[in-house]
């Protein structure tokens, strides 16, 4: 038993070197002075000076950010309405739309993007913004439906009529019953929905346009003559941002754990 548990812990220990080290090494190599990511020379903070300086990466920075807020904000409420209706009502066809949900989700994006691609210049769109926006809210959809159902198939069934039979309308028992106790399926569809859009390359490739190009984007095309530590000092950024709020939110979630147990 004791050989089993000392195995386990080598593996684990394996696995977190593996799905960490890429992080550790990108974070080393942003205060590298040296301007190649072969050899730390030595600990500068000249790139981070560097990266506030440079207009082109900023820019994709900010079009990454506007496209995966917008996008979000969209489809999490296209999702969570789309979820519902879904969930509350029967019509003909149903079961296969259920069907039809997973189709974006299992398709291949290089195959999601040339359709895509290939309906905008059936109805004449100018790629740009709008076009990678939309892009962004067709693929994040299914996610925040699929995210949002999960809930809606564990929620008491009887809380609808308990709120009927207390006078509640339709849409006073929505916002004030159903969407709470749906807040958990939306948020997590939310967070799948910013995060994937947030690092698509393949979609994006297809759709975006002049004035469009978003950091992902940026990093492809600047890869086949070297990453420069500016880009690492972003992502190190980055990183810190999320850290920070993910910090945040387990602090959170653990008072709310610990407010209840009392």
């Amino acid at each position: 038993m004791k050989n089993n548990k000392v195995l386990d812990n080598i593996i684990i220990t394996i696995v977190f070197i593996f799905l960490f080290l890429p992080i550790f090494v990108l974070v080393l190599f942003s205060f590298n002075t040296s301007e190649l990511n072969i050899i730390f020379e030595g600990f500068t903070l000249h790139w981070y000076k560097d990266l506030f300086a440079n207009r082109s990466l900023l820019e994709a920075l900010f079009n990454t950010l506007v496209v995966a807020g917008v996008s979000t904000v969209v489809s999490t409420i296209i999702g969570t309405i789309s979820a519902y209706g879904i969930y509350k009502y029967d019509f003909k066809g149903k079961a296969l739309l259920n069907e039809l949900l997973y189709i974006p989700v299992v398709i291949p994006e290089i195959v999601l993007g040339i359709a895509l691609l290939s309906v905008y210049t059936l109805m004449k769109l100018e790629l740009g913004m709008f076009t990678l926006i939309l892009a962004h809210i067709s693929f994040s959809i299914p996610f925040v439906i699929i995210s949002v159902r999960s809930v809606l198939s564990s929620m008491d069934p009887n809380l609808e009529k308990a709120a009927s039979d207390l006078g509640a309308d339709d849409m006073t028992t929505f916002f004030k019953i159903i969407l709470p106790s749906l807040l958990p399926g939306v948020m997590s569809g939310a967070q799948l929905a910013f995060s994937l859009s947030l690092d698509d390359v393949v979609i994006s490739y297809f759709t975006a346009g002049p004035g469009s190009n978003t950091l992902p984007l940026h990093i492809y095309s600047i890869i086949k003559t070297g990453v420069t530590p500016d880009v690492n000092a972003l992502i190190t950024l980055m990183l810190l941002v999320i850290f920070i709020v993910l910090t945040i939110s387990m602090i959170s979630n653990l008072k709310k754990l610990k407010g209840e147990n009392q």
